[in-house]
């Protein structure tokens, strides 16, 4: 058990007991423990609920299979990712100048690292830290604003590739198996039909949340505030490669984080009995927000932070710090204080050294 959890347990214990003071008996920590109170209740419902190292939005696992499948043209993403790809060669080079490309820096970093890295990837999906509501629907905002996809789309994606992968067998499109070129052509234009797909519960708050269903119907038309900004700003320049260079370039990306970070470089983990390996792909440590420690992230799914030895920059840990420096993020998980996962294994002498203790006794060790 974390340190996390043994505090927040303790709290609710305590708030408990303040709450059931009778009633009349005045007390000015009364209100500071009524707050504990909610905050407390909310943790352990989450505890009950999210298990860190599952696959938590998936059903019928039992009847499911990753292996049999058919890809299929998923038209409205090819011709989304088509047309933010032409419009960036083409117009790219027509509009470039420092200006434009500062634009294109600053929209790309913030909607990468607050909103996918952060928003999307470690709070709505992993839930590895909790935030007000409110803040989490601004930070699931900027994951929209990407541009690749609306929230329970992008839950379900990720969740299904998660799954298969951790199988002792898993559909070819699902492992990156296809050579380079082929296999971006097929993520970014393509989809895969399972012969026998799994349910999807992305669970309360989240796929009941009408704002979320909202971003997942509409993804596509959020460029336009942002378009109308970037006009006002600079003009067409800005809006060129505020979008389509923005876009076009993140999604891209995207599809060659995931390529390379599940077909080869470092590990420090391996996951048992899986047929697809992560690994860590260091250069693109700062582009991706330190979403390329993947190795890491596979071992560890729960944990907010994911570059976890000395050197691995990890710049959406460092927002998560800055939310949780603010009081605008609490029960930050890591390794150290998740509970000891089985079924991983340790490979370089330095793997245990950011677990809590007991990893080491439930692991297989091939150091």
């Amino acid at each position: 058990m974390g340190s996390n959890d043994s505090i927040w347990r303790c709290t609710f214990m305590l708030s408990l007991c303040f709450s059931g003071r009778k009633a009349g008996r005045s007390s000015t920590v009364s209100p500071i423990f009524s707050w504990y109170q909610q905050r407390a209740e909310v943790w352990m419902m989450v505890q009950e609920q999210h298990d860190f190292y599952k696959v938590n939005s998936l059903t019928n696992l039992d009847e499911a299979s990753p292996v049999e499948g058919t890809i299929v043209w998923d038209a409205p993403r090819s011709l989304w990712n088509g047309a933010m790809l032409l419009g960036a060669i083409v117009l790219g080079p027509l509009t470039s100048s420092w200006s434009a490309l500062a634009v294109f820096l600053i929209t790309a970093a913030i909607t990468l690292c607050a909103g996918h890295s952060v928003g999307f990837h470690r709070r709505l999906i992993h839930r590895s830290f909790e935030c007000p509501k409110w803040l989490e629907r601004t930070l699931v905002w900027f994951g929209t604003a990407v541009g690749m996809g609306g929230p329970l789309w992008t839950i379900r994606v990720h969740d299904s590739r998660d799954w298969a992968q951790r199988q002792v067998d898993c559909h070819p499109f699902l492992a990156h198996r296809k050579d380079f070129w082929l296999d971006g052509l097929l993520y970014l234009h393509g989809r895969l039909v399972l012969k026998r797909p799994p349910g999807f519960d992305p669970g309360p708050g989240i796929g009941d949340d009408p704002f979320y269903q909202f971003l997942d119907r509409t993804w596509m038309l959020h460029q336009i505030p942002i378009a109308l900004v970037l006009y006002w700003l600079g003009g067409w320049p800005f809006v060129v490669w505020g979008v389509f260079v923005r876009v076009a370039a993140c999604t891209t990306m995207h599809w060659g984080i995931s390529y390379f970070a599940h077909t080869q470089g470092e590990q420090d983990w391996t996951v048992d009995g899986a047929v697809v390996q992560a690994h860590n792909v260091p250069l693109m440590a700062i582009p991706t927000m330190g979403e390329s420690w993947h190795n890491n992230h596979h071992a560890f799914p729960g944990s907010a932070r994911h570059g976890l030895y000395p050197g691995q920059i990890d710049l959406g840990w460092e927002f998560v710090r800055l939310l949780r420096a603010l009081g605008l993020a609490w029960n930050v998980q890591v390794p150290a204080e998740l509970p000891p996962r089985p079924g991983i294994s340790p490979v370089r002498a330095r793997s245990l050294s950011v677990c809590a203790p007991g990893q080491a006794e439930i692991s297989r060790v091939q150091l």
